[in-house]
């Protein structure tokens, strides 16, 4: 796939300002919206991929089922269109980097950056997971990373409307990342949000340890590994993580759906649980809504400690105040009696 020189207008609109990343289906490009005077990222995908209807068909899909999506934990897509025989997505423009070559760079993260930016990843999934969509393929290349750090999910090309997914459906061919996609995508079997929650869990521990729990050097083994091999334990990898956290990673990431958590909601809330405020301060009300209390692993439901209640101690200044009241208003009586009997008309007076 040939780059497009800096320059270029697309959709007579958008003027290519460089390139930020190539994938498999298409390439993405920082652009200018000249229209509506902002910088927006453009994803334009392979000029020999136009043809196949089944790629045509699923960046399509991506186009309609993201812009739909309106969450601050999720790249908003504008724009949707073609430039001759080029097919793009325009999108919001994203300053930073994905969390992937932030790993790259960095290593393992801190257990408290890592587990804020999972909260925030699980915010943008839980969303589409109530909108009724899957993911289908989360991975860490797909959660980019503002310089502020904030997580921002993106591509949803193989995205699942939950109304068209049947329980029993079986695929011969299985689209994802190996070394992300749950046991029940692995097997070709139909995805869920408790799949999306496995992968959630996959990126978790990677974060945590800078490490896959699973590897192996063809999709094949992979698969198997998902399938039928339990996870390593984190804390073997990296001791700093917190027992709790440990016995969370290991429910996320079981072989069985049901016995995960069921949305990524629920594995946020969770999660919560371990994150400091300054990590949760941007969340907003709206992005983990009120949910049922999960099942929690036992190290994490231990009671806060109550403090013993206080005896209410007397006011004595409303006290004082109160008695005055009551002596101004008793002082009254006798003087209207007085003032009344002054009078022969007073109906208290004796014939």
């Amino acid at each position: 796939m040939s780059e497009l020189p800096i320059g270029t207008i697309l959709g007579g609109r958008y003027r290519v300002l460089g390139t930020l990343g190539t994938g498999g289906m298409a390439r993405v490009y920082h652009a200018r919206d000249l229209n509506l005077q902002r910088e927006v990222a453009i994803k334009i995908l392979r000029e020999d991929l136009p043809s196949d209807p089944s790629f045509q068909a699923r960046f399509v899909q991506e186009a309609r089922a993201a812009a739909n999506l309106l969450h601050p934990n999720i790249v908003t897509v504008y724009d949707f269109g073609q430039d001759g025989a080029r097919t793009f997505i325009a999108m919001e423009y994203v300053q930073g980097t994905d969390l992937k070559t932030l790993m790259r760079r960095r290593g393992r993260l801190p257990i408290e950056e890592a587990v804020g930016l999972v909260i925030q990843a699980c915010a943008g999934v839980g969303y589409a997971h109530r909108a009724g969509l899957v993911h289908c393929d989360l991975k860490p290349h797909n959660i980019l990373v503002t310089s502020d750090g904030r997580a921002k999910i993106t591509d949803f090309g193989i995205a699942r409307a939950l109304a068209t997914i049947h329980p029993e459906e079986v695929s011969e061919v299985v689209w994802g990342s190996p070394q992300y996609f749950a046991p029940e995508q692995a097997a070709g079997g139909a995805p869920s949000p408790a799949s999306d929650v496995y992968s959630l869990g996959i990126i978790l521990f990677e974060v945590l340890t800078g490490s896959l729990p699973f590897q192996a050097t063809d999709a094949t083994q992979l698969s198997r590994l998902h399938q039928s091999v339990p996870p390593p334990s984190p804390r073997a990898v990296n001791p700093d993580v917190p027992a709790a956290l440990e016995q969370i990673v290991f429910k996320v990431l079981s072989k069985e759906p049901s016995a995960r958590y069921r949305t990524a909601d629920q594995l946020g809330r969770v999660l919560m649980t371990f994150a400091p405020r300054t990590q949760l301060t941007d969340l907003s009300p709206q992005a983990l809504p009120a949910l049922t209390p999960p099942h929690l692993p036992e190290a994490t439901t231990s009671p806060l400690p109550l403090e013993p209640a206080r005896a209410a101690s007397l006011d004595w200044v409303a006290v004082a105040l109160g008695l005055l009241a009551f002596l101004a208003v008793g002082g009254l009586v006798p003087l209207w009696l007085w003032a009344c009997l002054m009078y022969p008309s007073c109906p208290l007076r004796i014939p």
